[in-house]
């Protein structure tokens, strides 16, 4: 009998998306939300009126790098700022600025949220607000 791995729905995403733009809503803050499963593939993506178009490229990348790494984007970002500088050529890989939050169920990664438009950190906020949303 072959195991069932979970995997995110299309229900899953747009819950995430709500969650992640009530949250950013609530702050007054023009982003771009994207969640991609975990392969990388996008499933969903919000950008917020007011919020630069380059965000939503930004974005997807650093859901991308979440969810392919297995690991929240600004573990690649520290990597670099501590000195190892060509981990920022590793391909596929180029949303490596804080904000991608990757989700886990079950000890498996199984997508993630990349946020782009305010300061990184609150990025990575909006992103956790709408993981929050799912009962993992």
């Amino acid at each position: 009998m072959l195991a069932k791995k979970p995997y995110l729905t299309q229900a899953d995403a747009q819950a995430i998306l709500d969650a992640a733009n009530a949250h950013a809503e609530k702050n007054n803050w023009a982003v771009t939300i994207a969640v991609c499963d975990e392969g990388g593939h996008m499933l969903g993506l919000i950008r917020r009126d007011g919020c630069a178009p380059v965000s939503a490229y930004i974005a997807q990348e650093k859901a991308r790098c979440s969810a392919m790494g297995k690991r929240e984007s600004r573990v690649y970002e520290e990597i670099i700022n501590n000195g190892r500088t060509a981990f920022a050529t590793v391909p596929h890989i180029q949303g490596m600025l804080e904000g991608g939050v990757n989700i886990e169920s079950e000890g498996h990664t199984i997508g993630a949220v990349g946020v782009s438009g305010v300061k990184s950190a609150d990025d990575a906020g909006i992103a956790r607000a709408g993981i929050a949303a799912l009962s993992l």
